[in-house]
């Protein structure tokens, strides 16, 4: 995180609005389901490669202009490589789906039908449902993070190191497994930031705060946050896998 932050506070002013960039373009996905959430899904190995590119030539001491994000793209065959990840990391998220919430199909049916058929009065049935669902979800999580470790590091590897993408899914495996505790502290302390910055709106608006005054107050600095986190995948990516400074000095 001080990582992140360090990079995020050298040119704040790029990073936030790259931030903002991926919070519109996440806000356009959800208003146009189901092909907007698979889309931006299926586009998260780019804007991953486009972060750490920037992150490269921010660390090196250049000013961040628009053309540097976009900088990997420009070698032959690398964009329809990420595209194909972005695809395979489409396909094995439904999946997971299908395995976490198939066999458990006709209970969430019933459930479902129920609070339909409450018609407004349905405590119960909502608590039924939210039973019902349960495992599947448990599930799914379980599943979901084995696919995002595959993918974790594989769009880096693949597109700025030439790393075979079946080579790149193992290496993405093996160095999530090796650092698991560190990701997990990582993971918790990150969630953390980001209900604490939920729970001091709720606070504000406690007091007497109006939600619009709330709302501007939260997005800004959960945009900043946002920023940060896509800085320390940078430092997450050179220190995993022992990856020197110097380098940065010749981004890509």
């Amino acid at each position: 995180m001080r990582a992140g932050y360090a990079l995020f506070a050298s040119q704040p002013m790029p990073w936030f609005t790259w931030a903002m960039c991926i919070s519109l373009f996440l806000m356009l996905a959800s208003f146009t389901p189901p092909i907007g959430p698979i889309f931006f899904v299926g586009l998260m190995p780019t804007v991953t490669v486009m972060t750490l590119s920037a992150a490269r030539f921010a660390e090196s001491g250049q000013k961040l202009l628009p053309a540097m994000w976009t900088h990997p793209l420009k070698r032959p065959g690398v964009f329809k490589r990420l595209s194909g990840i972005g695809a395979l990391y489409v396909g094995l998220s439904l999946l997971a789906g299908l395995i976490a919430f198939v066999p458990f199909l006709g209970e969430l049916t019933t459930a479902m039908e129920a609070v339909v058929a409450a018609d407004g009065n349905a405590v119960a049935e909502v608590t039924l449902l939210l039973d019902a669902m349960r495992t599947p979800l448990i599930i799914f999580a379980v599943l979901y993070v084995l696919v995002a470790t595959l993918f974790w590091f594989t769009p880096p590897l693949v597109a700025l190191n030439d790393v075979p993408l079946r080579q790149a899914l193992f290496f993405s495996l093996l160095a999530c497994w090796r650092n698991k505790w560190a990701f997990a502290i990582y993971g918790i302390v990150w969630g953390g930031v980001f209900l604490a910055i939920d729970l001091l709106g709720t606070l504000l608006a406690g007091i007497g705060l109006s939600s619009q005054l709330v709302g501007m107050l939260q997005v800004p600095l959960n945009i900043i946050l946002g920023a940060v986190l896509y800085c320390s995948f940078y430092a997450n990516y050179t220190t995993v896998f022992g990856i020197e400074r110097a380098q940065a000095q010749d981004p890509l």
